[in-house]
């Protein structure tokens, strides 16, 4: 009787990747359109994707988990010399580059938590910091913004030329969970877990939220 394959990416990493897919495209556009209140919520939704994702790399399923895919320089040397293989998941490469995307975006929610227009909008720690640590906070949101349009665009490409050029069904795997030549080798764990790791994140950002300062009060 033939074993059924198991499923590669499981629902919290796909539901997590494809959330962050629409939220950069709908950041970038609330932020050109002035809607902040919009902007801000979508904010804490990368936050808390991307520290639920981090927190998942240790302790969630086998695919999804960092040692299951990241490979040290000389890993990495050999793959691009095409004598390195793959996990069932990234490529040495691509499992760096999901690092540096998911450090970047943390960054760039992070970061906005401390910016202002300066007329209507002020981030709900804008007033726990000091106007150099403010100042900073908004080139590293500006820049960490541009960083990560390279990395995507990078991202893009490559997944349309194992997509095309050779055939391997990413797309496919990333919406159902496996697909032909892209299957897991042990099942992935229980759902509760993510929804635990969920809460946490959730409630962390919470708490921060809830601690940070007000807008200093009116001198007459």
């Amino acid at each position: 009787m033939q074993r059924k394959p198991h499923i590669l990416w499981d629902i919290p990493t796909r539901i997590g990747h494809w959330v962050l897919v629409a939220c950069l495209p709908l950041s970038w556009w609330s932020a050109e359109s002035q809607n902040y209140s919009l902007h801000q919520w979508l904010g804490y939704i990368v936050i808390i994707i991307v520290s639920s994702r981090v927190i998942w790399g240790f302790i969630g399923s086998r695919h999804s988990r960092f040692a299951d895919f990241l490979v040290g320089p000389g890993s990495v040397l050999a793959y691009l010399r095409g004598q390195g293989g793959a996990s069932a998941g990234h490529n040495p490469l691509g499992g760096w580059s999901v690092m540096a995307m998911l450090g970047l975006l943390l960054l760039q929610g992070v970061s906005g938590l401390f910016n202002s227009d300066d007329i209507l909008f002020s981030g709900p720690l804008y007033y726990a910091a000091d106007t150099t640590f403010r100042d900073a906070m908004g080139v590293v949101h500006e820049l960490a913004f541009d960083v990560l349009l390279v990395l995507v665009a990078v991202h893009i490409l490559a997944v349309l030329y194992h997509q095309l050029r050779r055939h391997e069904p990413l797309l496919q795997a990333m919406l159902r969970g496996s697909a032909a030549g892209r299957e897991g080798r042990v099942p992935p764990v229980q759902l509760w877990r993510y929804a635990l790791v969920l809460l946490l994140a959730s409630a962390v950002l919470w708490a921060i939220l809830a601690w940070a300062p007000g807008p200093p009060a009116m001198m007459w």
